[in-house]
């Protein structure tokens, strides 16, 4: 809950710390206005964390390099276009944009620049009240045209200006709206709610790296069912995830309590569960975010009825991994982003088998082998997919999981099996057998390999033995 007079305070220490009377005071100087704006000052009067300096003031990109430079160790003029100069001040980075009033060109949705001549003029075109704050400099006055303090109390998100007008300017700020509300866990009022829906097809004029980096964001916030929640039930995201919703009919096999949308939404809420217990403080592990929210999108494709009303959902796992490394694909996701997610996907399942019977260690090497790089993720994967409200059931798949790691931690170490391969190298086998390069050697090599999951470590003289017998029986 806002409290005034602590966001006030909070505000206070903000303009007081270093880089910003720094800044506003070179401003200043030079007879020009400045104010902190748009998230930093959100976030502190919520009393989160401030991460990003954002300023705005009626100074041109030329005049704003020329006071910044004096008082920086770095500067640079990428968004210069758009009105915006970075700098280094005092270590850390910052933005300054000169007052802006937008106009987008009706097709492409790129912004048309138009350099303002007001704070308020400048707020009015923001996407979000919460968000159409600003901080004047030096004088610490809060200026607030839009009700965005009122919003902060209310824990609402609303545009500025009509929505459906904000929205049509730029269909971004709809994937946004759902960011945020996951983000500051703030509700979309119904006017912002409805507008949303009514423009969802707009969203096509947006291109894929924009819809990217909000799915980043959103997926990468500490809650993200409500903003997921608002793109299903708004039509979103029909347009940018439409696997997602296509989930939200289908029956799930092993928890006939839920759909398997809402089977999704809690393997994800699991995941990060696990993410934040065995990996505190870092970084939001968006690979397992994904093949999380992902695992199941194989099953409308594999859905099949059978005897007495019975569902099935054979090789969901191989659908739902093509599928998750379609839809990656067409986000503009990076290739390896991409197949850790596919394999996580594809893996899914592959533990249902253990608690079912235990493995022979060939099993288990196996297992390791094909997670590969990806084994820490797929512990966490298979865990969180277990979302059934049988506690005996629960307890009894968190044991068997409990035995396979243990399991995989004292094979490594007797094996150091992160790096198995066989016994015998290429060059080995060639000379072992006497043959030149070719299709041959990678036969053989696999052939150890196998034997080396199957047995464990033989030593070089007894591979090479079995490769000599295997070799022999192998049909002219």
């Amino acid at each position: 809950m806002v409290r005034m007079a602590e966001a006030l305070v909070r505000l206070e220490e903000l303009a007081a710390s270093p880089i910003v009377s720094t800044l506003s005071s070179a401003f200043r100087d030079a007879g020009y206005e400045l104010a902190l704006v748009g998230g930093p000052v959100r976030d502190a009067m919520l009393g989160r964390t401030v991460n990003d300096l954002d300023f705005t003031t009626n100074a041109r990109p030329d005049d704003i390099l020329r006071i910044v430079t004096p008082i920086s160790d770095a500067q640079w003029d990428i968004g210069r276009e758009f009105g915006t100069i970075g700098a280094r001040v005092r270590g850390e980075i910052v933005e300054i944009t000169t007052y802006r009033a937008d106009t987008y060109d009706g097709l492409t949705r790129k912004p048309v620049v138009a350099f303002g001549e007001s704070l308020a003029g400048d707020l009015n075109r923001r996407d979000f009240t919460v968000n159409a704050m600003a901080l004047r400099l030096p004088e610490v006055a809060l200026e607030d045209p839009t009700g965005g303090v009122e919003d902060l109390l209310t824990h609402t998100l609303r545009t500025p200006i009509d929505p459906a007008v904000s929205f049509g300017d730029d269909p971004l700020r709809m994937m946004r709206a759902a960011r945020f509300s996951s983000q500051l866990g703030f509700l979309v009022d119904e006017d912002t709610r409805a507008a949303l829906a009514d423009r969802v097809e707009t969203i096509d004029h947006i291109s894929a790296e924009r819809v990217q980096a909000e799915l980043s964001k959103l997926l990468g916030s500490d809650d993200p069912r409500p903003g997921i929640e608002l793109l299903v039930d708004s039509g979103l995201a029909d347009r940018v995830l439409p696997e997602l919703p296509a989930l939200r009919l289908e029956a799930d096999e092993h928890h006939h309590h839920k759909d398997v949308y809402e089977h999704s939404l809690t393997v994800l809420e699991q995941a990060i569960s696990y993410e934040r217990e065995r990996h505190p403080g870092a970084e939001p592990d968006l690979v397992l975010r994904w093949a999380a929210l992902l695992h199941d999108i194989g099953k409308p494709a594999t859905r099949k009825m059978g005897p007495g009303n019975t569902v099935t959902f054979y090789h969901h796992d191989l659908v739902g991994s093509k599928l998750a490394k379609k839809r990656l694909r067409e986000l503009r996701y990076d290739g390896d982003t991409i197949k850790a997610v596919a394999r996580l996907v594809e893996l899914h399942m592959r533990f249902f088998g253990y608690s079912e019977a235990a493995w022979a260690d060939s099993a288990v090497r196996r297992y390791v082998r094909d997670a590969g790089d990806q084994l820490e993720r797929l512990h966490m994967l298979t865990r969180a997919d277990v979302t059934t409200r049988n506690k005996r059931k629960a307890d009894r798949l968190a044991f068997a999981y409990d035995d396979l790691e243990e399991r995989i931690r004292v094979l490594a170490e007797q094996e150091e099996m992160n790096a198995v391969r066989p016994d015998l190298d290429g060059n080995q086998i060639q000379e072992i057998l006497g043959i030149a390069p070719g299709r041959e050697i990678g036969e053989a090599y696999r052939w150890l390999l196998e034997l080396r999951l199957d047995e464990g470590p033989l030593g070089a003289e007894e591979a090479a033995r079995r490769l000599r017998e295997w070799w022999a029986s192998r049909p002219a």
